[in-house]
């Protein structure tokens, strides 16, 4: 899920990205606690993965939300 280019992030609506940035948060905060707690994750970029893919999202919403100002 976190490998997510910004055209399919475009290509969602609205509702879509928000169950998706919701999504990658607790996939976040999992990935966080499974490493405190001592176990190493399989894929050490995962968590650096996601918050790419969380950023992704976050920038066209709000590049979204200017077009919508002007």
């Amino acid at each position: 899920m976190a490998g997510l280019s910004a055209t399919e992030i475009r290509e969602l609506t609205s509702a879509e990205r928000q169950k998706m940035l919701k999504d990658l948060y607790t996939e976040m905060s999992s990935i966080r606690v499974e490493s405190a707690t001592g176990g190493g994750t399989e894929n050490p970029y995962k968590i650096r993965n996601v918050r790419r893919a969380i950023a992704r999202i976050l920038t066209i919403q709000r590049e979204e939300e200017l077009e919508a100002s002007k």
